[in-house]
C-alpha cells in the first residue's frame, strides 16, 4: 500500500496532465459537444476524490462518519475503508459508462446521464444504507 501511495504522489501531476491532454485531443479529433463531456468530468472528479482519499490517513467516508458519529469504532473504520473501495468501483463504472454514451446517439446519452445514472446512484446508496443498518445492529455499534 505504501508503494501505491508513493507512486500516486509521485505521478499525480502526470495523471492530471494526461487526462487534460486526452480531453483536448478528444475535442480536437472529434465533433463532440462540451456539454456531453460534463457528466464524465464530474464522475471522474468525484472518483478521484474518493480514490485519492484511500491513500490518506482517513478516507472521505471515514471523515463523514466521524463528523456524524464522533470517534469511530475500529470495525467501523474497516467498514468505511472497504466502502470507499466499493464507491471507487461504482464511480469509475459510472465514469466509463458516461464516456461510452458520448459516442452513442444523443437520445441514449440523455437517457443514461439524465436519468439512469441517478437511479443507479440512488439504488447504490439505498442498498449501502440498509446494509449499514444491519452492520451496526450485528456489531452493536
Amino acid at each position: 500500500m505504501e508503494k501505491l501511495k508513493a507512486i500516486y504522489k509521485k505521478y499525480a501531476v502526470v495523471f492530471s496532465l494526461l487526462f487534460t491532454f486526452f480531453i483536448i485531443a478528444l475535442f480536437h479529433f472529434t465533433r463532440l459537444s462540451g456539454l456531453k463531456l460534463y457528466p464524465a468530468v464530474v464522475n471522474f472528479s468525484i472518483f478521484m476524490i474518493f480514490f485519492s482519499s484511500l491513500f490518506a490517513n482517513e478516507t472521505v467516508i471515514q471523515k463523514f462518519a466521524r463528523m456524524a458519529e464522533g470517534e469511530l469504532h475500529p470495525k467501523v473504520r474497516v467498514y468505511t475503508k472497504n466502502l470507499t473501495y466499493l464507491w471507487c468501483v461504482f464511480l469509475f463504472v459510472q465514469f466509463a459508462l458516461s464516456v461510452w454514451t458520448i459516442f452513442l446517439p444523443d437520445r441514449v446519452w440523455m437517457i443514461y446521464n439524465g436519468c439512469v445514472s441517478y437511479i443507479l446512484l440512488g439504488v447504490f446508496f439505498a442498498v449501502e444504507y440498509i446494509f449499514r443498518i444491519f452492520f451496526k445492529r450485528k456489531h452493536n455499534i
